[in-house]
């Protein structure tokens, strides 16, 4: 499984987002930019996605940029990632899938493999929690 720039990069700048929008204050999309060394009109993309899952909220005017949309414990990498990359399974198996075309569901072994390299890679990315991530920033970045 290769994640593309969307999570890479997305996951970066959540996580930045968390740790500077400490009591609810917005952070803006050029702060995090410069911060990251991002480009913007990218962020911009990124925090619609975001957005669109529930995982940011946006706040306009004068001061606005964004907050999390709900506590940093409450979101999980896999809720990030699932956001911006869509599903997160590495192996696409129609044997997997109740309603998959696969002739050889019955007697392959294989799917088996499969499922759970599936199951693994789901299960830790919903085990790491942004709250847990921000610690660490915070540990590696004191300011």
């Amino acid at each position: 499984m290769k994640l593309s720039t969307k999570g890479r990069y997305g996951l970066r700048a959540l996580i930045d987002l968390a740790v500077h929008s400490s009591g609810g204050t917005p952070v803006s999309i050029t702060n995090i930019s410069d911060r990251q060394d991002l480009s913007e009109r990218y962020l911009e993309q990124l925090m619609a996605m975001l957005k669109k899952a529930g995982i940011v909220r946006s706040i306009r005017g004068a001061g606005g940029g964004y907050v999390l949309a709900r506590d940093a414990k409450e979101i999980s990498v896999g809720d990030v990632l699932r956001a911006l990359e869509g599903k997160l399974d590495p192996v696409d198996c129609a044997g997997l899938d109740p309603d998959g075309a696969c002739r050889a569901a019955d007697s392959c072994v294989t799917k088996y493999v499969w499922k759970r390299i599936n199951e693994s890679i789901n299960r830790t990315v919903d085990e790491i929690r942004l709250d847990q991530l921000v610690e660490e920033s915070r540990k590696k970045n004191p300011e």
